[in-house]
């Protein structure tokens, strides 16, 4: 059986768990620093089709979860975590800003970032930095 795929003609998009998982998937992937050409590979796929899951267009059957969570060495649950600000378990939700937070670690620039700064080993370095964020983010 083929992956479901949301075709634009088709006036459907994608499923918005798919869109989490896979993007999920790609912020592990990065973090691990595999390319999806690597991914692909272990798991035994094209790399467009692990770019078709990672934006959500092809929903990941539980095989293929399975696999790549085993690849990327994460739970299965990992790739479902903090799935918008719904309420979970006993009436827990996300704060609007742990959303903020969340959604920009699900870029590259916020994985990159989240890598990066606690390398910084001079906290006066780090604080500069969070001060020149912080002023180029009221700038706009």
């Amino acid at each position: 059986m083929k992956p479901k795929t949301y075709e634009a003609s088709e006036g459907k998009s994608p499923n918005p768990v798919d869109i989490h998982v896979g993007a999920r998937v790609r912020m592990r992937r990065k973090f691990l620093g595999l390319s999806q050409q690597d991914l692909a590979e272990t798991i035994d796929l094209t790399f467009q089709q692990v770019q078709k899951y990672e934006r959500g267009f092809n929903r990941i059957s539980a095989s293929k979860l399975y696999e790549i969570s085993r690849t990327l060495k994460a739970p299965i649950q990992y790739f479902f975590e903090g799935y918008g600000g719904h309420e979970v378990a006993d009436g827990f939700s996300e704060s609007m800003s742990e959303q903020m937070v969340h959604g920009f670690l699900m870029t590259s620039e916020g994985i990159e970032l989240a890598s990066a700064f606690p390398r910084i080993g001079n906290g006066r370095q780090r604080r500069r930095i969070v001060e020149l964020v912080r002023s180029l983010a009221e700038e706009l």
